[in-house]
C-alpha cells in the first residue's frame, strides 16, 4: 500500500486502519469483557485516563530512548491508544456495555 495521492486514496488507506482497530478492539473485548472499564476505580473515565496516561508514557519512552520493545511495538501501542479513545467515546455517549447484560457469544 503506497502513500495516498488524493482524498479518495486517503480514505481507502484510512479504512484499512479503522478495520484493524475494530478487529483489535473486538478481540480484546472478548478477552476482557466490559467490567474492567465499567467498574474501574474512580469510574470508567478515570480508568481510561490511567490507561491512556500509561500508554502515552510507554510511547514516549520508546521514542525518546529508541528502544526496541520486547512485547508490544509502537504500532501496537498506537492501536491501543486509538481504541482507548473509541472506548472513551462509547462511555461518554453512554453506550459502553453493561457488564450485567454482557453476552460474550453475542446471543441475547
Amino acid at each position: 500500500m503506497g502513500k495516498p495521492t488524493n482524498i479518495i486514496n486517503f480514505e481507502v488507506v484510512a479504512s484499512t486502519y479503522f478495520n484493524q482497530l475494530k478487529h483489535v478492539l473486538a478481540s480484546k473485548q472478548r478477552d476482557y469483557g466490559p467490567s474492567n472499564i465499567a467498574n474501574a476505580p474512580g469510574g470508567p473515565l478515570n480508568g481510561l485516563r490511567v490507561r491512556i496516561y500509561d500508554k502515552v508514557s510507554r510511547i514516549n519512552n520508546l521514542i525518546e530512548t529508541g528502544a526496541t520493545p520486547d512485547n508490544e511495538s509502537l504500532h501496537d501501542s498506537f492501536l491501543d491508544l486509538a481504541n482507548y479513545s473509541v472506548i472513551a467515546l462509547m462511555v461518554l455517549d453512554n453506550v459502553w456495555p453493561d457488564p450485567k447484560r454482557w453476552d460474550v457469544d453475542g446471543i441475547e
